[in-house]
């Protein structure tokens, strides 16, 4: 199958949407498709042979964060040329509604289409005051995938419609056989992400820092992602902050090692978030879980089954819990049994395979539909009546 993905975010910025597409397309051509994933990117960025560059993308506000967007005629004209060139049995465009390449394609694409929708949030005025001009785009669509129940309500709330729920995909066996790192292990508390994007929550942990570090000296928090480090911890009291690591971008292989190597992570965010890749992430390495009560994160860990939460933004509640966890090493070990169970739903044998009978869904029907104009127009053109 020849199958086209367009990708909304910059390459180069990594997140959540960019490593599922990529996870995704390598997962399809492993299994012998034919996959070309369309993005935006600095013209200097390595990217895969799988992926072409739509261009340099700029910073945009959007659903609480900053999203590196690329729109416009340019950009237009190279979606019509990549699409005419690739002859895409089904085209799968993820995040449509954003102001990129997804709603580009979807004005200029024929054949089956397929949408994943990845963005909760309800109250997104922005989104209801587009639906007009969303609307003619959205009707292509032949199929849509909310990558959970929230982000399917966000869709059935602003535009309508209803779709089918698949989970983010993440290779399992990748975190769970990474080899830990000495120098990460041993009462440490782990936290990866953009630092100095509120919603990622790190402030609410910086809070929470000085009561864990009473009951817990020893205690050692390990933050990886960029951003300011000097700001993320200019709140803390001077003779706290060398117990804070800060590690910088790491590699995925870097992050594997991680997960596997912190005694309890740590997943503080304040909102925004329709599904959460990285507690996947950190349950596959074996890392137990202790993430804020979104109800997209509980959702996740399978009604706190799987990890445990505590009330978003309450860093009180956050120390209460870290401590407790900290001091239980048999309560981490039973969370680290029942998240390594319970994320085997997530693995990309299972969610590649839902992916692809949505695709396989979605040209059959197409091909029965041509199939039947054929017949309708030879039927026409030789005066038969219809059975």
């Amino acid at each position: 199958m020849r199958i086209g993905i367009v990708c909304p975010y910059s390459w180069d910025v990594p997140g959540g949407v960019q490593f599922h597409i990529r996870d995704l397309a390598e997962y399809f051509i492993r299994l012998g498709h034919d996959v070309s994933v369309l993005a935006p990117a600095d013209d200097d960025t390595p990217l895969p042979p799988y992926v072409v560059c739509a261009g340099r993308a700029v910073p945009v506000p959007y659903n609480g964060s900053v999203a590196r967007l690329n729109f416009g005629f340019l950009s237009a004209a190279r979606v019509r040329r990549w699409l005419h060139e690739g002859a895409f049995d089904v085209v799968h465009i993820h995040e449509p509604t954003s102001p990129s390449l997804g709603l580009l394609t979807c004005w200029a694409a024929s054949g089956p289409i397929v949408a994943t929708f990845h963005t909760s949030n309800p109250r997104s005025r922005a989104m209801i005051a587009a639906y007009s001009i969303l609307q003619a785009a959205l009707e292509k669509i032949s199929a849509r995938i909310a990558v959970s129940e929230y982000a399917r309500r966000t869709l059935v709330e602003h535009l309508g419609g209803d779709a089918v729920v698949i989970p983010n995909g993440v290779d399992v066996d990748f975190f769970a056989k990474a080899e830990p790192k000495p120098e990460w292990q041993g009462d440490t508390l782990g936290f990866i992400g953009r630092i100095d994007e509120p919603r990622k929550g790190l402030p609410v942990l910086m809070k929470a820092l000085p009561k864990i570090l009473a009951a817990r000296p020893q205690t050692r928090l390990l933050v990886a992602g960029r951003g300011d480090e000097e700001a993320a911890v200019a709140d803390l009291p001077k003779e706290l902050r060398a117990r804070v690591e800060f590690l910088g971008m790491i590699s995925d292989e870097e992050k594997a090692r991680f997960l596997r190597s912190v005694d309890l992570y740590i997943a503080p965010n304040t909102g925004g978030e329709s599904f959460g890749i990285i507690l996947v992430e950190a349950m596959s390495a074996g890392a137990p879980v202790l993430a804020s009560d979104l109800d997209a994160f509980v959702q996740v860990l399978d009604q706190g089954e799987a990890g445990e939460v505590f009330a978003n933004e309450d860093a009180d509640a956050l120390a209460e819990t870290a401590v407790r966890l900290l001091e239980d090493p048999a309560r981490r070990a039973e969370l680290r049994v029942r998240g390594s169970a319970h994320v085997r739903r997530f693995d990309w044998s299972t969610v590649g395979a839902d992916i692809l009978s949505v695709y396989e869904t979605v040209t059959a029907g197409a091909a029965a539909v041509a199939a039947d104009e054929r017949t309708t127009g030879l039927r026409a053109r030789f005066g038969l009546a219809r059975d």
